[in-house]
């Protein structure tokens, strides 16, 4: 079950850098971390569902990659996005 539109709304206008901002890392990075809550809980019920467990996997991965590029091209912003989100770096 993707996003609704509200919720990816809500989600760039509190991480966006300006209004409409959906290319920043900060919002792929708080949009991966919703998707991958939604997928998470969707493998809790169905233990035999590999495709979405791949999926999950290559999010997680992307997310990664991202929060290292954050990181290192803006360390104050990756510090304060990770706080927010409540992700353990």
């Amino acid at each position: 079950m993707p996003l609704t539109s509200e919720e990816t709304s809500q989600i760039v206008k509190d991480f966006g850098r300006k209004d409409g901002d959906t290319g920043c890392p900060e919002v792929q990075v708080a949009l991966l971390t919703a998707r991958i809550k939604q997928v998470a809980t969707h493998l809790s019920d169905n233990k035999q569902d590999m495709h979405n467990r791949r999926g999950l996997v290559m999010m997680v991965a992307k997310r990664n990659r991202l929060l290292r590029y954050l990181a290192r091209t803006n360390r104050d912003s990756y510090l304060d996005t990770i706080k927010r989100l409540g992700l353990r770096k």
